[in-house]
């Protein structure tokens, strides 16, 4: 029984621990500054290009370069090669979960945002660095959620609810910075801003319509249960 509370326990360490995670996983510390090397995507890397044309033109000699997967592939070779690039960063998001979980990241984030999470979406707090994955990359959200279903700190239900969630605007701070934050740039012909609100703005929508999708899967799984479970009893007195 001492065991099992001194387990459970959270201390400080582990609070430092789901501060580091939430700081690593979130992409607060990407770019080519020395603190780079407390990010998730940075330390994670990216890989090289190859040389996929050569042209010239009179004496100069050109090329051209793409990614290692090359231009043209389709079909299940395609995809074999597209499933071969995330295995780094799923193996290392993995790795860097059971290093902080060692130290109660997990046990801290229970404690934590079980208060907040339950009854916004129904999910449990040690989703908390799932979720915050979730936010700068598809495939950490995805691979640490996988994990905290083959451990059984989550339920079907909770997985399914927490997977409409990631995937409602998916990597929502990677994609949306890299592509949508350009738009915030143009200006109008009479020099006011073409987009008529903030990126602030634009990043809360998002997020609660997230919050909107998970809790819509929450009710749909929920009708679903209470159906199978009167027509389980009605079968039940028919017999």
């Amino acid at each position: 029984m001492s065991t099992q509370l001194q387990e459970n326990r959270v201390g400080p360490g582990a609070y430092f621990a789901l501060a580091f995670a939430a700081v690593f996983f979130s992409g607060l510390l990407g770019g080519k500054e020395w603190y780079g090397v407390f990010d998730f995507t940075t330390l994670n890397g990216a890989f090289g290009k190859v040389v996929s044309g050569v042209n010239q033109q009179g004496d100069a000699i050109s090329t051209t370069t793409s990614a290692f997967r090359g231009q043209g592939g389709h079909g299940a070779m395609d995809g074999f090669l597209f499933a071969l690039g995330l295995i780094p960063a799923v193996m290392f998001a993995l790795g860097m979960i059971n290093v902080l979980e060692h130290y109660g990241a997990l046990r801290a984030a229970r404690r934590l945002l079980t208060p907040l999470l339950r009854p916004l979406m129904g999910i449990p707090g040690n989703t908390g660095l799932a979720l915050i994955g979730s936010l700068q990359s598809t495939d950490v959200g995805a691979s640490l959620t996988r994990n905290l279903s083959d451990e059984g700190h989550i339920t079907e239900k909770e997985k399914d609810i927490f997977a409409m969630f990631q995937f409602s605007a998916g990597a929502m701070i990677t994609n949306f910075f890299s592509s949508g934050a350009i738009l915030f740039t143009l200006v109008a012909v009479d020099g006011s801003t073409a987009v008529p609100t903030s990126i602030g703005a634009c990043i809360a929508v998002m997020f609660i319509m997230k919050i909107v999708g998970a809790n819509l899967m929450r009710l749909v799984l929920s009708i679903s249960e209470k159906k199978a479970t009167s027509t389980a009893s009605a079968q039940g007195e028919a017999l």
